[in-house]
């Protein structure tokens, strides 16, 4: 079909008007513009003048050297026969020369502003070439048969910018200057001309793709073409091709590495490797060609377009749907999409199924329309997920072709459970069931953030995978933030955080208690006590009151007399000043054990001891004089050392081991019910506790989900992940505790639903929430946590992340699909 003539067509004439006066703009600003502010290099403000003088001297033919370079390069792309650029011709080898510097160095400036130009207006640029495309190339869509594309503009500029100068430096720095700031504009005059097509009544061209026969887009055993796969649902041929590939992709196999039954493996000829995230791994096998370079640009083009259509608000909200009936003409997919339907409803629309037609026509292969299909199915499961609140359900299903983008890009992203965006899905998934109120209070504030962060990454390069490993790092420091203010506002965090602190303090001075009696010969329960028990009571006092107060110098006093308590007194002068001192010293030692709330029991134990050691000094040979005064000497600069105060604590600092019955006695009652702490006491630790809920939902799955389906789908699973499930409940669960997560705790015989609000820096508490409006704050030591944990009285809410559930399911359908196909 010949195509109509440019200059006949106004549609033309007028976007040649717009990139006219885009230039003439430019050009007059920076006429206009102060050298100084102008001129970005230094030494170049004089030689800024100077272009400005020949430009504002000859800024019509700029203008007119800008329009006719305009032009005849639209008349050449727009009147040249398909293949006319692909001929050769015989060529003489005295036609060759060489290429002058100044010709190198202007194609390089074309280079960069058109480069400038694609990087500012990529999204405005490629919808006007699909509605050029009707005027210049019916039927299709070439981005080469654009004549308003962006090295087309760049050479235009540079040949006004010739007509305007004859001095070469100027000409470069007008080059700079104005190619940076035409690209700024030309997203503006883009759209500009994008609404003017659109108004005049043009259709877009939708960019065709054409798929190669061979290897790479071919699956073992089913003809070339992907018409294939449309066919029977009954041929178990078909079935079984779709159902080994999907399952093992879903198995963590990669797209890359499925192999059929008959053991034909497609990672040479597919081109896939497990490349750099982010980047498109289909070039292993050599250097991308322009046509495969130009497919998926256009189907990033394509998943753009679809993901802005369906942005807006209602967009994606589920729809009545009534399963369609399998016919003849059904491929795998959708007879699984017609069970998928018909089990459970949707949350949010499945635009991968929505767009299936478009999405296959704009993929280059039938790999690449295995892995839509399977994606597709797993987002079945996704949002049909009871887990899943539906408000959070919505923006899962905004990610839909950005995650099917990483998917066809990425090869790792079957396999790894780690994979960012995997992680990502996941986590504000789990993340949204702690909440149960999204219109009011923190349920509200973190579903907006989530709407921010998803669209941050639709309207970013959602196929750049640091991008979902940014935002990932984003969302968890929201939930950081989130949970200081909502511990800000009880009493319980600055409460536990003050006993954390003080047993940082204990550890610190009890370690230098212990350096220091080390070289005294003591016996070890004096020892032990003196290092590990009377230090808190030193702490104590001295956090209480002060370090100069009459209670610390006493314990300090204290602590002296009673190391040398034990010491041989044979001389009658030393006997009797022990006696004088040791009502003083019972005394002071019984107000430092009530202080620290010692148990009872330990009392009588330490003094059965103490009391003995008592007598024993009176009989014994007495010290010398000298060695006498010399321990005590050494005794008092032991207890000379400062208690440390709270600054330069860090969180990896050890903690004291110290027994549950320890810690509840640092609580008085009245902390201990304000923080809402869990004592041991108050769990019927002898009780049997049933792990399996009756509320425990038919989606929800344990551990044991990872095992292979091969046994019941007889599918063959080449590939699975290596990495181990987190786990969700059990002693292992302690080390996978995530702060903002929900948790399942048995308490008072009945099973209830927690939040973890809060974690102290070294770990030492947990605070958990439970309720809606009014809040009920449960705290409990890292000890207490691990029993619960050990005995099965805490686990997480969910049995396995999202992602996690809805591959199971998937294969669990594939596995029921590939069993009804097959005939008896």
């Amino acid at each position: 079909m010949t195509p109509i003539p440019p200059r006949a067509h106004p549609a033309l004439e007028a976007a040649i008007r717009q990139i006219g006066k885009a230039a003439a703009a430019v050009a007059e600003r920076f006429c206009n513009a102060p050298p100084s502010a102008a001129a970005l290099r230094p030494g170049e403000r004089d030689l800024m003048r100077l272009a400005q003088a020949d430009l504002r001297r000859k800024a019509t033919p700029f203008r007119e050297g800008f329009d006719s370079a305009l032009r005849d390069k639209m008349v050449q792309d727009t009147t040249q026969r398909d293949g006319a650029a692909r001929k050769f011709a015989a060529t003489d080898w005295r036609s060759l020369s060489l290429v002058d510097d100044d010709e190198v160095e202007e194609r390089m400036s074309c280079t960069r502003i058109a480069q400038l130009i694609g990087l500012e207006s990529e999204w405005e640029l490629r919808e006007v070439g699909a509605y050029i495309a009707s005027i210049v190339a019916p039927g299709r869509s070439d981005e080469e048969r654009n004549p308003l594309r962006a090295d087309v503009v760049a050479a235009a500029l540079l040949a006004g910018i010739k007509a305007a100068s004859d001095d070469p430096p100027s000409r470069a720095l007008l080059g700079r200057e104005l190619g940076s700031a035409l690209a700024r504009d030309m997203a503006g005059c883009y759209a500009d001309i994008l609404r003017d097509l659109q108004a005049r009544g043009l259709q877009r061209v939708e960019a065709p793709v054409r798929g190669s026969e061979g290897p790479g887009n071919q699956l073992p055993g089913i003809n070339s073409g992907y018409s294939s796969l449309r066919s029977d649902p009954n041929s178990v041929r078909g079935a079984e091709e779709f159902n080994a590939t999907a399952a093992s992709m879903l198995d963590g196999g990669s797209a890359a590495s499925v192999r059929s039954p008959s053991g034909y493996s497609h990672a040479a000829s597919t081109g896939y490797s497990a490349g750099r995230a982010g980047t498109s791994n289909r070039a292993q096998m050599g250097p991308t060609s322009p046509a495969s370079a130009r497919a998926d640009a256009q189907l990033m083009h394509l998943l753009r377009r679809l993901t802005a259509l369906n942005s807006g608000p209602g967009a994606l909200d589920a729809v009545a749907r009534t399963p369609r009936a399998a016919g003849a003409g059904a491929s795998p997919y959708e007879v699984a999409s017609n069970f998928a339907e018909s089990d459970v409803g949707m949350m949010a629309v499945n635009l991968i199924r929505a767009h299936r037609e478009e999405l296959m026509h704009a993929s280059p292969g039938k790999l690449d329309h295995m892995v839509i299909d399977v994606v597709g199915s797993l987002f079945d499961q996704i949002l049909s997920d009871s887990r899943v609140p539906p408000q959070m359900a919505r923006q899962i299903a905004r990610l839909q072709l950005p995650v099917l983008r990483v998917a066809l890009n990425d090869t790792t992203f079957f396999s790894s459970r780690r994979h960012p965006v995997r992680r990502f899905v996941n986590r504000i998934a789990s993340l949204a069931c702690a909440f149960d109120d999204f219109e009011d209070g923190p349920g509200k504030q973190f579903l907006q953030r989530v709407r921010e962060l998803v669209q941050e990454i639709v309207e970013g390069d959602f196929d750049q995978i640091e991008l979902y490993s940014g935002k990932l790092g984003e969302l968890e420091d929201f939930i950081a933030q989130q949970s200081q203010v909502e511990a800000a506002q009880t009493p319980a965090a600055s409460t536990l955080e003050a006993k954390e602190s003080e047993l940082l303090v204990q550890q610190r001075y009890m370690l230098a208690l212990q350096a220091g009696l080390r070289p005294m010969a003591l016996q070890p329960y004096l020892r032990d006590f003196v290092s590990q028990v009377w230090s808190q009571a030193l702490v104590q006092a001295v956090r209480r009151d002060g370090a100069d107060s009459d209670m610390a110098k006493r314990f300090r006093r204290a602590a002296r007399d009673l190391v040398m308590s034990v010491q041989p007194k044979g001389s009658p002068m030393l006997r009797k000043k022990f006696l004088m001192q040791l009502p003083q010293l019972m005394k002071d030692l019984n107000a430092g054990m009530q202080l620290i709330g010692w148990p009872e029991a330990a009392q009588k134990e330490f003094f059965a001891q103490l009391l003995p050691a008592h007598a024993e000094s009176l009989k014994v040979a007495p010290l010398s004089e000298l060695d006498y005064n010399m321990m005590v000497k050494q005794a008092e600069a032991v207890f000379a050392v400062p208690v440390p105060g709270d600054s330069g604590l860090t969180a990896s600092d050890p903690l004291p081991e110290l027994g549950d019955a320890e810690l509840e006695q640092r609580f008085s009652p009245a902390e201990a019910q304000q923080v809402g702490l869990v004592e041991p006491s108050a769990v019927d630790w002898s009780r049997t506790v049933d792990i399996e809920l009756d509320d425990e939902p038919a989606n929800a799955i344990d551990n044991s989900a990872d095992v292979p389906l091969a046994s019941t789908a007889s599918m063959p699973l080449d590939m699975q992940s290596t990495e181990p499930p987190e786990p969700s409940r059990g002693l292992q669960l302690m080390d996978h505790i995530n702060l903002g997560f929900a948790y399942q705790m048995l308490l008072k015989d009945e099973w209830q639903k927690v939040r973890l609000t809060y974690v102290s820096p070294a770990r030492s508490f947990f605070v958990f929430t439970r309720g809606r409006a009014h809040q009920e704050t449960i705290s409990m030591t890292t000890r207490m946590l691990a029993r619960m944990c050990e005995s099965g009285r805490l686990r997480a809410v969910e049995s396995a992340y999202l992602m996690e559930r809805a591959t199971l399911r998937a294969r669990k359908q594939l596995a029921a699909l590939r069993a009804g196909a097959t005939p008896a």
